[in-house]
């Protein structure tokens, strides 16, 4: 073990190699919550009822369905530990890449890694809503994670604005960060909360007044920094469109699922748009933070 170490310290990651692995580390990140979103909207999260095994003394799934929805997520989720390790690992061996990026690659890691012992505790207390919501919440802010770090490995910046704008732009995320949380709340209370059997920690109704009302003040914090963007001849106009574009689509599904009492193809959309909504909005908002060396 001793003597790999140096051999280790010796290795050097291009810089091209790096990029391709953040940018494969934050791909499969966004992937991993239409996973997830897709185990309990289908109701499949006892499909396997033990962990790391699928069933008692069966490692692979046999019993149906659910089972594979369920196993096939596990098996996902390795495959998201194994290229958030790898892209930490590489971090440390790029050279001049600066140290906070290597911090941050290794908090998405660990991040990923504390799904797992989250992911049995939730099966072994029968998804326990605020559990469940736990489980996608963490893979938000390991999401968060992976993309900075893909950013600053593909040296993505904007122009300098204003430290009024930046801020504005913060307070958008803040508010984009409340709009997923409620909108965690209201899929527990919904038709889709995990199985007949989870408990609805809220109804419905007023859990979506509360998601249809978070979801109006992002609308009108992000609107407020496009009218500022466009007066300004700003070149983040472009990003700022993309999210926009994003919001209405997002917004467009959701009415049309509520209106068709929450069919499951389009909750499990709605779910997964949520974590793209979320990814463009880090992007943005990272880019007003990171102004061009250039500049």
């Amino acid at each position: 073990m001793e003597a790999s170490l140096p051999r280790f310290r010796r290795l050097a990651v291009s810089a091209q190699s790096f990029r391709r692995l953040a940018l494969a580390s934050a791909v499969i990140l966004v992937l991993i919550v239409a996973s997830g979103a897709t185990v309990r909207l289908t109701g499949s999260g006892l499909g396997c009822d033990q962990w790391p095994g699928c069933q008692a003394g069966k490692v692979y799934p046999d019993t149906g369905y659910h089972s594979y929805v369920e196993f096939s997520n596990r098996v996902e989720s390795g495959f998201v530990i194994f290229v958030t390790l790898a892209t930490f690992l590489a971090s440390l061996r790029v050279p001049g890449l600066e140290r906070w990026v290597r911090w941050v690659a290794g908090a998405a890691f660990l991040t990923s890694l504390l799904q797992a012992p989250l992911g049995a505790v939730t099966v072994h207390y029968k998804l326990n809503p605020y559990l469940v919501g736990s489980h996608f919440l963490l893979s938000i802010v390991a999401l968060t994670l992976g993309i900075l770090v893909a950013l600053e490995a593909w040296n993505i910046r904007g122009e300098p604005v204003t430290r009024g704008v930046r801020w504005l732009a913060m307070v958008s995320a803040v508010s984009c960060g409340a709009l997923l949380f409620s909108g965690v709340a209201a899929t527990a209370a919904g038709p889709h909360s995990g199985g007949t059997a989870v408990p609805r920690i809220w109804r419905l109704e007023p859990a979506v007044y509360v998601h249809v009302r978070a979801t109006a003040i992002f609308a009108l914090t992000f609107a407020a920094l496009l009218v500022w963007l466009n007066i300004r001849g700003s070149r983040h106009i472009r990003g700022a469109l993309i999210v926009l574009g994003l919001l209405v689509v997002q917004m467009v599904i959701g009415e049309i699922q509520y209106r068709t009492h929450l069919p499951l193809g389009l909750v499990i959309a709605h779910v997964t748009l949520s974590a793209v909504v979320w990814a463009a909005t880090v992007v943005f908002v990272a880019t007003l933070w990171r102004p061009s060396r250039m500049a």
